[in-house]
């Protein structure tokens, strides 16, 4: 069995390689400091929900409690066929904050992404030239769009891709989502940094209507079941990179709910996974295989040291090796993002490989369930 471990040793180098560089790529995103200027640009704000009663109604307060004056801000809520009382959230809410410029559409069926849909409706309407998207889950910061607006006069940017985090509780599990969302971020500011930028979240990202329509919006993308975010920022960098800019600053991270079980946890991560086929980005390919292989690797070699065709000590080797690159990548995300007290938990780190790679292999073939509705591959 010296051939598999030999795969392992290699596919461990390179994986090690690719995660140091955006561990230094990392570091060259500087953190945006923002200065005191009035504010010039207006934002249509646009929220695709389905099914969100329990989450519409905090997104909708945070709204409201923007620092930005009210003038200079459109809200577009796309309803996307919910089922529940998330509508009627919404017009109460609207009932009480009539100052603000909002506006509630039924979302139409036009393709195979429903989100994608959603933002099509919207768009055509937004009064503003800046779009900005985030969910129906999310808490946005009081200073988001004071501080989009302040890096859009100092920097003149086209799209901005924004952080993400979760609000969590003091469990495992959340805990164990937080690390794997704060790596995506960490491989996002990284790749950034890096100059080959394919990853972002649409909880947080904003473009210009006129980028939006010359890099034909969401053509040749709109038969992906997911992609809003990803690649359309895909599309936007090989059509002008220099306009595509990342906003690192505390005061515009948006932060969402994790998921409270394991099968809608798995169903996330498949879908999000499931977007990687589709890249344009050859990087963001060949770093989404070498991730799985990684994983894959680890796996394989627990099982055949089990058995007792690989020695243990260098499945033990490779997995302490990706623990201390792994963690130096997580470290910094965790600076930017939570500031606090860190450490990587030594069972999400041997339940990771395992959790990552039955995503990885499922999204290749598997069907995905997601507000109650199902999708094929």
């Amino acid at each position: 069995m010296e051939i598999i471990s030999i795969v392992l040793l290699v596919v461990l180098l390179i994986y090690a390689v690719l995660i140091i560089q955006l561990a230094l790529g990392f570091n060259k995103i500087k953190s945006f400091e923002a200065s005191d200027v009035t504010p010039k640009t207006a934002f249509t704000i646009i929220v695709p929900f389905r099914n969100e009663e329990k989450n519409l109604d905090r997104l909708l307060q945070s709204l409201s409690q923007l620092n930005y004056p009210i003038s200079m801000v459109q809200i577009v809520m796309v309803d996307d066929f919910s089922k529940d009382n998330s509508t009627f959230i919404y017009n109460k809410w609207r009932l009480h904050h009539q100052e603000v410029d909002t506006t509630l559409l039924e979302n139409l069926v036009l393709s195979n992404s429903p989100k994608k849909d959603a933002l099509g409706r919207a768009i055509p309407i937004a009064k503003h030239e800046w779009i900005v998207t985030t969910d129906a889950d999310c808490i946005v910061n009081k200073n988001w769009l004071l501080t989009l607006d302040n890096y859009i006069q100092k920097n003149n940017p086209e799209m901005i891709v924004g952080t993400v985090m979760y609000k969590a509780k003091n469990n495992w599990f959340h805990h164990f989502q937080q690390l794997d969302l704060m790596s995506l971020q960490g491989v996002t500011i990284g790749s950034f940094g890096n100059g080959k930028p394919f990853m972002c979240n649409g909880a947080n990202f904003a473009y210009t209507k006129k980028f939006f329509n010359e890099i034909g919006g969401f053509g040749g993308i709109s038969d992906k079941v997911s992609g809003d975010d990803v690649l359309l920022l895909q599309k936007a960098v090989n059509s002008n990179p220099e306009k595509v800019h990342y906003l690192k600053n505390n005061n515009s991270i948006v932060k969402t709910k994790p998921e409270n079980d394991i099968f809608n946890l798995f169903m996330q991560r498949v879908r999000w996974a499931g977007k990687s086929t589709s890249y344009s980005s050859s990087y963001g390919k060949f770093l989404a295989i070498v991730v799985l292989l990684m994983n894959l690797s680890l796996v394989v070699g627990f099982w055949l040291s089990i058995v007792g065709k690989m020695d243990w000590k260098i499945l033990l080797g490779a997995f302490i090796i990706k623990y201390i690159v792994d963690y130096v990548l997580l470290y910094k995300s965790n600076s930017y993002v939570r500031k606090g007290k860190f450490f990587v938990p030594i069972a999400s780190s041997i339940i990771y490989p395992f959790f990552s790679s039955l995503v990885g292999v499922y999204s290749l073939f598997g069907s995905f369930i997601w507000k109650g509705r199902k999708f094929s591959k």
